[in-house]
């Protein structure tokens, strides 16, 4: 393990029940803190205030603030549930644009819960190798279950549909989470709506 991994990998992983609910108040603080005051100024010494234990508790668990956004980081990844989606649908028999709208409606949902912090998390948490790995594998999982519903789906009519499920991952990707993000607000149903519009009427060709 790199100095750089350590630095970026809790201390301690409870294994009672207790330890692990001490482990969730600081995540729970740190996700208040990291939105409400931002990066910079999200200290431990708010985040353990916030999650009323001592600092030194806190260090027990997380060497550093960089730790502690790098979890928030995998615990977001690991709650995407957009390639299970796909997969339900790979061999189904609904229209194309009631699968696609599924799929953009996921992807909203799996950005909602504080966009400000999700700003913060995509653009500013510390990437170790684990994590880049994690990013990069969900991204072509996503892009081969997009594949085999493209090559499958009767109504897909795009040419080249290897490309095409690069830049509808990409495209509801990115799109979902700079205009979520972004610090004026949007309708989510008119942002879903735009985006199935967009990607059926490409898709069918």
């Amino acid at each position: 393990m790199t100095s750089e991994q350590r630095r970026l990998q809790p201390r301690k992983r409870p294994r009672q029940v207790r330890a692990e609910l001490t482990r969730q108040r600081i995540l729970t603080a740190a996700a208040h803190i990291f939105a409400e005051y931002g990066y910079a100024a999200g200290t431990t010494n708010r985040i353990a205030e916030r999650a009323r234990i001592s600092i030194g508790s806190l260090y027990q668990y997380y060497p550093n603030k960089d730790a502690i956004l790098a979890e928030l980081l995998t615990r977001h990844l690991d709650g995407d549930r957009a390639t299970a989606t796909l997969r339900r649908y790979k061999e189904s028999p609904e229209p194309l644009e009631t699968i696609v709208r599924e799929f953009v409606r996921v992807v909203i949902d799996n950005h909602l819960d504080d966009p400000q912090l999700l700003r913060i998390m995509i653009e500013q948490a510390p990437r170790s190798g684990e994590v880049l790995a994690r990013v990069t594998r969900l991204e072509w999982e996503m892009i081969a279950d997009l594949r085999d519903l493209l090559h499958a789906h009767p109504e897909v009519h795009v040419e080249d549909k290897d490309t095409a499920a690069r830049l509808v991952a990409s495209t509801v990707e990115l799109t979902v989470h700079q205009v979520i993000a972004a610090p004026a607000s949007i309708d989510t149903t008119r942002l879903e709506n735009e985006l199935v519009a967009m990607i059926t009427g490409y898709l069918r060709g």
